[in-house]
């Protein structure tokens, strides 16, 4: 896996105190980073499945039914 180096300020204070602790900062932000991907990236299926949900709520059960099997044909 490739990875970057990103730089965090954070007050010395806080530095210290998470060092006293023995809480490993870059632990606890790439944590961070990939809990706030997931929440929006989720947000965004949300989003994507409400507006399926009303195309869907337009078109028959048969449309529906036909364009389903006409993509696995496809494939």
């Amino acid at each position: 896996m490739e990875t970057v180096v990103i730089t965090v300020r954070v007050p010395k204070s806080l530095k210290d105190e998470l060092r006293k602790r023995g809480i490993e900062l870059s632990g606890v932000v790439r944590k961070a980073l990939e809990d706030e991907l997931r929440k929006r990236e989720r947000k965004e299926l949300e989003s994507a499945a409400t507006g399926l949900g009303g195309l869907f709520s337009r078109m028959s059960e048969d449309d529906i039914v036909r364009a389903i099997r006409e993509q696995r044909e496809q494939r």
